[in-house]
């Protein structure tokens, strides 16, 4: 008699990960792939080899990301999943009202995403597609010389749910993951940084940051059937940061 797979098993679904050759996005790539999924990647380059099926893009260009999931649906059909962690940041205090910074951050994490979004949901299976965002505790709260960063992160968020509510009828499912600070190349200036690094370690209830291992429990979660009846929704991994009080 053939075992059924667990509700929370995503053994033989074939996921999307963009932004995946680093930080985040590789991580949940490995991992994922390790729990029996297949995995494609989507980035500007590839550096570390996963044994994944990747595609080179730039998400800024309609176009190219158009002829990519072209070629994603003819060679796969259908797809289960689709996790967007590409992301940048470009945080200082000489270029946060610079407007060619909140320009590029907005094409980037916000118009990028939507062409992305647009994409995948020709070809995520009816009843059983799920899309997750990365967005960011910054699309809540207020953070240093950082304004187009956390514009398109609060605007990511609500796109995300405005995927959930116009794509409800095909039964497809559209959830934002929203990281605290988590250790990557993006925030390893703060983290190396003894007073930034107190400073931010005091605002958790768990009073440590945030691997990138943490954020696979959540996304594995919301790209499973155990999730089946969750969409247009935030779940927030950032040790508590969003929930402290004094």
């Amino acid at each position: 008699m053939k075992k059924k797979n667990s509700i929370f098993s995503i053994k033989g679904k074939t996921v999307i990960i963009t932004g995946s050759n680093s930080g985040i996005g590789f991580v949940l790539a490995k991992d994922i792939k390790k729990m029996g999924a297949k995995i494609i990647r989507i980035d500007k380059r590839f550096d570390k080899n996963l044994k994944t099926d990747d595609y080179i893009c730039d998400i800024q260009n309609k176009e190219t990301v158009n002829e990519i999931f072209k070629k994603i649906k003819k060679k796969y059909k259908k797809i289960d999943g689709f996790v967007n962690c590409i992301g940048i940041s470009i945080s200082n205090s000489k270029s946060f009202r610079n407007i060619k910074v909140f320009d590029e951050t907005l094409n980037v994490n916000l118009r990028g995403a939507f062409i992305l979004l647009s994409e995948c949901t020709k070809i995520l299976k009816k009843n059983i597609g799920s899309a997750i965002n990365l967005t960011s505790i910054g699309a809540e709260q207020s953070f240093p010389h950082n304004p187009s960063y956390q514009a398109s992160k609060a605007g990511l968020k609500q796109l995300t749910k405005s995927f959930a509510r116009d794509f409800a009828y095909l039964g497809l499912r559209f959830n934002n993951i929203c990281p605290g600070y988590i250790k990557t190349k993006m925030t390893l200036a703060s983290y190396e940084h003894t007073k930034k690094k107190m400073i931010r370690s005091k605002r958790m209830i768990l009073p440590r940051w945030g691997e990138a291992a943490d954020i696979v429990g959540p996304v594995v979660f919301l790209l499973s059937n155990a999730s089946s009846y969750i969409t247009g929704s935030d779940i927030y991994v950032d040790g508590g940061w969003t929930s402290k009080g004094i």
